[in-house]
């Protein structure tokens, strides 16, 4: 029935053409009783409201974009954004909005994606993936005053929205476990070092070992690159400095790194232990499978996209910060199966 109107809507469900219109855009003051009602109305007749009318009459376009710093292959190789991706997506067809996506993987992307994004009465909202050192897109956003969501703790986090995991934390608990379970020589496969992720999950790594009275050893930390062959090649380095266990910063690096250690004729976990971080799919269907440090991904999605409508219909200011909760997940990877076995 495309050809109702707010008006037939409203008649139907024995309230005002304002209260039907208030219900649809899901702004406050309808008892919820009546906000039932009308739902119950619109899910029954199949009504659609005129985007195009909300948006001149609220002077709104119910847009949101996505920006990430990813390019197009990685974007479609890397099995942590589509599920980020999903969540967001579901969380803006729950509120009706239209989601835009930018990827932005050098400074000419930047160049070319702001002017998109910072035009006015284009988006309604910008929710950002944290870059790197050097990006400057979350930084002019935020003199913009465009309501703005930083997913993953910006470098500068005064006044800006984010929403993020306790990474310093999960890492240290990643490396704990290892090192309860007796391995002395921990390494790590760090991510892109000039990004905040890295570098928290890093810093976790170190506190780890320091907290279990374990000396840090430059030879056991090597850069990666949050990819499948960054990892691999990370491990092949790594493997000269004879590591017991290997706390990878991405479940996708993890994979990699195993997989260098099986063509160097050693096994997992009896000569290398592996901690991942992310819990993918792949993580419970690798060989063995890998214990991980569980984030929330897809939930992670939905709630930025909540903090950004409360930001859009509330005001930016006070700036709201979201940390989500981690948890170790253990699998076969780090050997405590087999060393219980032993024991």
């Amino acid at each position: 029935m495309s050809d109702l109107t707010l008006d037939d809507i409203a008649e139907k469900s024995g309230v005002s053409r304002s209260t039907v219109s208030r219900v649809i855009n899901g702004q406050p003051y309808v008892r919820k009783d009546v906000r039932e009602r009308v739902l119950k109305v619109i899910q029954e007749t199949g009504f659609h409201p005129n985007l195009a009318a909300r948006a001149l009459a609220s002077q709104r376009s119910w847009m949101i974009g996505l920006v990430l710093p990813s390019s197009v292959s990685s974007f479609f190789t890397d099995p942590y954004f589509p599920r980020l991706t999903q969540g967001i997506a579901r969380a803006c067809n729950q509120h009706n909005y239209t989601l835009g996506l930018f990827l932005m993987d050098t400074p000419e992307d930047e160049e070319k994606i702001y002017p998109r994004v910072s035009r006015k009465g284009f988006l309604d909202g910008v929710l950002v993936q944290s870059g790197r050192i050097g990006d400057q897109l979350i930084e002019r956003l935020v003199k913009l005053t465009i309501p703005l969501v930083v997913a993953g703790r910006p470098f500068h986090d005064d006044d800006v929205s984010y929403i993020d995991v306790d990474n310093v934390k999960a890492a240290f608990d990643a490396v704990s476990h290892l090192a309860r379970l007796g391995y002395r020589r921990i390494g790590t496969i760090t991510g892109n070092i000039n990004s905040t992720v890295s570098l928290d999950r890093k810093e976790g790594y170190l506190r780890a070992l320091l907290g279990h009275g374990l000396a840090v050893n430059k030879a056991l930390i090597v850069e990666g690159d949050f990819t499948e062959v960054g990892g691999y090649l990370a491990m092949r380095q790594l493997l000269s400095a004879k590591p017991d266990a290997v706390f990878a910063a991405s479940d996708v690096m993890a994979l990699g790194a195993m997989r260098a250690v099986r063509e160097a004729g050693l096994r997992v976990p009896e000569d290398i232990a592996f901690v991942g971080f992310d819990d993918l799919p792949l993580a419970s269907l690798s060989d063995p499978p890998l214990t991980t440090i569980h984030q929330p991904i897809s939930e992670f999605g939905e709630k930025a996209i909540e903090i950004l409508i409360d930001l859009i219909e509330n005001g930016i200011m006070p700036a709201r910060q979201t940390i989500m909760d981690t948890k170790l997940v253990v699998r076969e990877s780090c050997g405590a199966t087999h060393k219980m076995v032993l024991e």
